[in-house]
C-alpha cells in the first residue's frame, strides 16, 4: 500500500492545499479519500498546518527537469563527479544543491551496448524531487506493462532505434527507490560548457524514452 503514496497530492490536493473534485463530479478515488483524511487529522493534533502543505506543494510543482539536465550535464563534464554520481546519485545531487530528499536516487549510465529505461510497474513512482512531475504516458498501465516485455518496440514508438546488438535493461521504481538515467553524451560536444550541455540534455533522456539532442554544430567549409 504505501507504493501509491506518490499518487496523494495530485490526485487530491490543489496548490492552496485544499481538496478537489474534477469538473464533471467524478468521486474522490480512495486514494484521495485517504490523503484527505489523513492531512485533516495532522492538522487537528497540529503537527503540519495548511500552509506548510501549500509550501511544500509549491516548493514540488517548482521542479522540473531542468535540475536533472544541470546535474547530467555536470556528470558529462566532470568525471570526478560522475562517479560520485554513479556511487551515490542522492548525495550528488544534494552536492548541487538539489533537494532529494529521504528516498535512494540510482543513476543508470547509458554506454555504447547498454541502454536504460526506468519505469514503476505498480503506479507512478518517479525522481520528482529531481525532475518535477512525470508525464502523463510514464503513468499508463500501456507503458508501465509493455515497457518491461516489449521495450524496443516501446523505445521504436517514442522515436528511439537501437542496434540489435544495444542490451536493454528496464529498471523498476520503488517507493524508497527512483532511478535517472544518465545518458550518453552526444559526440561533437567537447568545446560546450554545462550550460549549453544542459541544454541538450531532454527529460525522455533522463526517463531512457528518448535521447539527447544533438548539437548544432558549425558545418565545415567544402
Amino acid at each position: 500500500m504505501p507504493h501509491d503514496h506518490d499518487h496523494f497530492h495530485h490526485e487530491g490536493l490543489s496548490s492552496s492545499g485544499h481538496p478537489y473534485r474534477q469538473d464533471n463530479d467524478t468521486p474522490l478515488t480512495y486514494w484521495q479519500q485517504m490523503e484527505i483524511a489523513v492531512r485533516e487529522i495532522l492538522i487537528e493534533k497540529d503537527i503540519i498546518t495548511t500552509a506548510e502543505i501549500a509550501a511544500q506543494i509549491e516548493a514540488m510543482d517548482a521542479r522540473s527537469p531542468a535540475q536533472g539536465a544541470a546535474v547530467v550535464a555536470r556528470a558529462w563534464s566532470d568525471p570526478d563527479f560522475k562517479a560520485r554520481l554513479l556511487k551515490d546519485a542522492a548525495e550528488a545531487s544534494r552536492e548541487m544543491g538539489f533537494d532529494i530528499g529521504p528516498l535512494k536516487l540510482i543513476a543508470m549510465e547509458n554506454t555504447a551496448d547498454t541502454h536504460n529505461i526506468i519505469v514503476c510497474t505498480l503506479c507512478s513512482c518517479y525522481p520528482r524531487n529531481l525532475l518535477g512531475l512525470p508525464p502523463d504516458w510514464y503513468k499508463t498501465r500501456a507503458y508501465r506493462s509493455r515497457v518491461v516485455s516489449e521495450p524496443r518496440a516501446v523505445l521504436r514508438e517514442f522515436g528511439v532505434e537501437l542496434p540489435q546488438s544495444t542490451r536493454i535493461r528496464v529498471h523498476d521504481s520503488t517507493a524508497d527507490m527512483r532511478y535517472i538515467v544518465l545518458p550518453a553524451r552526444p559526440a561533437g560536444t567537447e568545446g560546450l560548457d554545462q550550460d549549453a550541455l544542459a541544454q541538450l540534455v531532454t527529460r525522455d533522456s533522463m526517463i531512457g524514452t528518448g535521447l539527447p539532442r544533438q548539437p548544432d554544430l558549425p558545418r565545415q567549409a567544402g
